[in-house]
């Protein structure tokens, strides 16, 4: 099949277009409001440096093999370190240019330390992380495009997003054009993700990159509003090609995310005249209490290694915020993703999962994906102080088909081989309980803890190894 590999091309044509017009229209800048600058800044603020230092401790436990019985590679605790020195060179108030090195090193581990073997995040040392040409002020001008190496990041990153998680994370070779109006916001993108490789450049497939010839483009439209005064509504259309040797990846993401914003329904904030009768106080933001929701639904088709793809994925959640010391918030949620009843045949149902960010929303210890899942949730947080916040989650988890495989956090491997044994299981994977306590000691040191432990289900039990399984770490991130 052939490629919409065109898009790009126009979107880098239309970029250059937009990025002239920008500088000329930008000849008188508005007034800039007075704010601190940041910690290492200078020339008033037009050249500005940032450093993140992350070191993490994991223990994990059969979270791979589920069997006490095999001590595996991944069986172990291991440290893992990140840098990030990056600099924001900004002339005037329309043209950005930024840069950002990366040094990602895993120690003591028994597992080989390359970036995706065994699960391994692996060594990645200085590398070039983000490199990108932004213009735009949306003070003055609706437009706004960056050309480059770049975040991309939409909704809640259930399918596009930094994965900030990962020891590398991830980013794009991408250019992104937008505009804003009065309410609302859109995105057009067209991109190639950058794939970690140790010992080399990390390059993407649009530049001849890492991968293995698969030419691929990820592009798309991202609409957001907040016309309705109570969410954010967005609707989007991602399209994902990729052209391997002998098959090709086709197809579309079409999805609505809907998303209450923050103490809506919370009681009328105050507000009014002041006491000489005439001035007027702004009313007061509401406080993060009372009732919140949010919903996601895609549906996908097209065509998957030439396969007819057919799948959707939804989401539904809901909590309550008390309106008492610590904010406690109860919440209910909902996850599902299909996945294929009929891996001998011509189709495909298996959801696809994208670039998404999946630490966050199916359980600390990354077992599932949004593909092929049924997860139902319930979680409670609170903040005992303003600096301590603490959250404890529970997931149960149902495959949609035990006829499709138990895919992992990054939407490919697989917990066990699809064979007739395993399709003729029960679809009960298990259960997961998640603690975490985030303590922000100052304005640029944070710590973070947790523990997991996930019971086994009967689909394990019938297909092999079917032992509990733990994961704890610590982690303390330094920013300027």
């Amino acid at each position: 099949m052939k490629t919409n590999k065109p898009l790009i091309t126009t979107l880098f044509a239309a970029a250059l277009f937009a990025g002239n017009a920008i500088a000329g229209t930008a000849t008188v800048p508005a007034p800039i409001k007075s704010e601190p600058l940041p910690l290492l800044s200078f020339c008033d603020g037009k050249v500005v440096f940032d450093v993140q230092e992350r070191l993490r401790w994991e223990v994990r436990e059969n979270n791979f093999d589920f069997s006490d019985a095999t001590r595996s590679l991944t069986d172990d605790n291991w440290f893992e370190q990140r840098f990030r020195i990056g600099i924001t060179l900004k002339p005037t108030d329309w043209l950005k240019i930024y840069a950002q090195a990366q040094d990602s090193r895993e120690w003591l581990s028994d597992r080989a330390d390359f970036p995706g073997v065994l699960a391994a995040e692996g060594d990645d040392t200085f590398d070039l992380r983000q490199a990108y040409i932004e213009i735009g002020n949306t003070k003055d001008i609706p437009w706004g495009i960056k050309i480059g190496r770049q975040v991309l990041s939409f909704g809640d990153e259930r399918l596009v997003g930094a994965f900030e998680w990962n020891n590398i994370a991830r980013t794009f070779d991408a250019v992104k054009l937008s505009y804003k109006g009065a309410n609302w916001n859109v995105d057009a993108f067209a991109s190639s993700v950058v794939v970690p490789e140790r010992g080399s450049y990390n390059q993407s497939d649009l530049f001849n990159g890492n991968e293995t010839e698969r030419e691929q483009v990820f592009s798309g439209l991202y609409f957001s509003t907040t016309a309705i005064p109570v969410q954010t509504t967005d609707l989007y259309v991602f399209h994902l090609h990729e052209e391997f040797p002998t098959t090709s990846t086709n197809f579309f993401t079409l999805g609505l995310r809907m998303k209450s914003k923050p103490g809506v329904f919370a009681s009328a904030p105050t507000g009014g005249h002041s006491k000489d009768g005439k001035t007027t106080v702004p009313a007061a933001a509401p406080r993060p209490v009372g009732f919140d929701y949010d919903a996601e639904f895609a549906f996908q088709t097209g065509e998957v290694k030439d396969k007819d793809l057919t799948a959707f994925a939804a989401h539904a959640g809901v909590g309550y915020t008390f309106d008492t010391a610590w904010l406690p918030r109860v919440g209910l949620e909902y996850n599902y993703g299909t996945g294929d009843t009929d891996p001998t045949d011509t189709d495909t149902e298996t959801f696809q999962n994208l670039f998404p960010t999946n630490h966050k929303f199916y359980g600390q210890m990354d077992v599932f994906s949004w593909q092929n899942m049924h997860d139902l949730g319930v979680s409670f947080k609170c903040a005992p102080t303003k600096k301590l916040s603490l959250k404890a989650e529970y997931h149960a988890f149902w495959l949609a088909t035990t006829d499709d495989s138990w895919y992992r956090a990054n939407g490919v491997a697989t917990v066990r081989p699809l064979t007739p044994v395993s399709r003729a299981a029960s679809n009960y994977a298990g259960s997961e309980v998640d603690v975490t306590a985030t303590f922000a000691a100052t304005k640029w040191l944070t710590f973070e803890a947790g523990y997991s432990h996930f019971w086994a289900g009967d689909y394990l039990a019938d297909t092999g190894p079917s032992d509990d399984a733990d994961f704890g770490y610590l982690q303390a991130t330094i920013t300027f």
